[in-house]
C-alpha cells in the first residue's frame, strides 16, 4: 500500500469514524483502551509519565498527530507552553481538539512525515499513537521530522507500539487461557461479548485494525505497521550526532492483556505493583514491554 493511499485511508476511517464521540461520552477509537474502573489508575499514571519532560516548558508544543486530545491527562503536556500547536491529518480530530483547550492551540492540517514547520522551531514535541500509522519507510522520514522541527537542547516524547512485545509474548498463553474462562462465564450468565469493549488481537508484523464497515465506500480501517528497538535504532543511526534515544516505558501491558487478567477484586492493587515495577526499571519494561515511551534528546 501507497503512502499516498495509507494517508488517505487513515484520515477517511478517523474523520467518519475513528473521532466520533459515541453515546457514553467517548470516542470510538477509546474501544482500543481500557477504561474499566479497575484499570483507571494505572492507565491515569502512564498518561501522566510524559508530563514530566516538558516541566520546562517555552512558546510551542507540537502534538504530532493529536487526536482530538481525548484525555485529560494529556492537556498536563502543555500547560507550561504558550501554544500547543495541533497537526493532524483529520479535520474532525482538531475541530475536536479546538473544543478542548480554544485559543490556547493553534490547528494546522498535516501530515506527520512531512510537517509543514521551519527547523528548531518547537520547545517541545509530543507524538502518541501516530507514527505506527505509517509504512515503515515514512516512519523513518516521520521520525526525521521530528528531530529537525525540535529546538536544540529540548525533549520530544514519542508513545508507539513495538510490533512484537517479549513481555506480552510471555503472557500469551495465560492471555488466551484466560479469555477461554472469560468467554465460558458469559455463556453461562447469557452474556454476549459487548460491541463496546471488543477483543484486542495480539500485535502482529502488519496488524490492520477494523472497525465497522461505512456504507458508500468509506474507510474501514486504518493502517497500523509498528516496529522494534533494534529497527529504531538502525534507522536513526544517521541522528547519532543530532540526538540521545531513551527508550522507557509509558505501558509495559496490552490492552488484550489488562481485559483478559485483571479483574476485581485484586486488579487495582496487582496493577499498582506492576507501575512499581516499571517505575523501578523503565528500561528493561520500556524494551520488553508493549508500549515504550521513547524520549529524544536533541544536543
Amino acid at each position: 500500500m501507497s503512502g499516498g493511499n495509507v494517508e488517505q485511508n487513515v484520515r477517511a476511517f478517523y474523520d467518519a469514524i475513528g473521532w466520533k464521540l459515541e453515546s457514553d461520552g467517548h470516542y470510538q477509537n477509546a474501544r482500543y483502551e481500557d477504561l474499566r474502573p479497575v484499570s483507571a489508575e494505572y492507565i491515569h499514571r502512564c498518561h501522566l509519565r510524559i508530563t514530566p519532560y516538558f516541566a520546562d516548558g517555552g512558546k510551542y508544543l507540537l502534538d504530532a498527530g493529536c487526536g482530538p486530545i481525548q484525555y485529560a491527562e494529556y492537556l498536563t503536556y502543555s500547560e507550561n507552553f504558550e501554544k500547543r500547536v495541533c497537526a493532524d491529518i483529520s479535520i474532525t480530530a482538531l475541530k475536536e481538539a479546538r473544543k478542548r483547550i480554544g485559543e490556547h492551540g493553534l490547528f494546522v492540517v498535516a501530515d506527520v512525515a512531512n510537517l509543514p514547520f521551519a527547523p528548531e522551531v518547537f520547545d517541545g514535541i509530543v507524538s502518541l499513537h501516530t507514527l505506527h500509522h505509517l509504512p515503515l519507510d515514512l516512519q523513518k522520514k516521520a521520525w526525521f521530522e521530528l528531530v529537525r522541527t525540535l529546538n536544540p537542547g529540548k525533549t520530544a516524547a514519542v508513545v508507539n507500539g513495538w510490533t512484537e512485545s517479549a513481555m506480552m509474548k510471555r503472557w500469551q498463553p495465560w492471555v488466551e487461557r484466560a479469555e477461554k474462562v472469560g468467554h465460558w462465564i458469559a455463556r453461562l450468565r447469557g452474556k454476549e461479548r459487548s460491541e463496546k469493549q471488543p477483543r484486542v488481537q495480539a500485535s502482529a508484523a502488519v496488524q490492520t485494525q477494523k472497525s465497522k464497515a461505512v456504507e458508500n465506500g468509506q474507510a474501514t480501517g486504518t493502517f497500523v505497521r509498528k516496529m522494534d528497538a533494534a529497527w529504531l535504532r538502525t534507522e536513526l543511526a544517521d541522528l547519532s550526532g543530532q540526538i540521545r534515544i531513551e527508550i522507557r516505558c509509558w505501558r509495559s501491558v496490552s490492552v488484550r492483556w489488562l481485559r483478559a487478567l485483571i479483574h476485581p477484586p485484586y486488579g487495582k492493587l496487582a496493577l499498582r505493583r506492576l507501575f512499581s515495577l516499571e517505575e523501578e526499571d523503565p528500561e528493561v519494561y520500556g524494551e520488553m514491554g508493549q508500549y515504550p515511551l521513547i524520549i529524544l534528546r536533541k544536543q
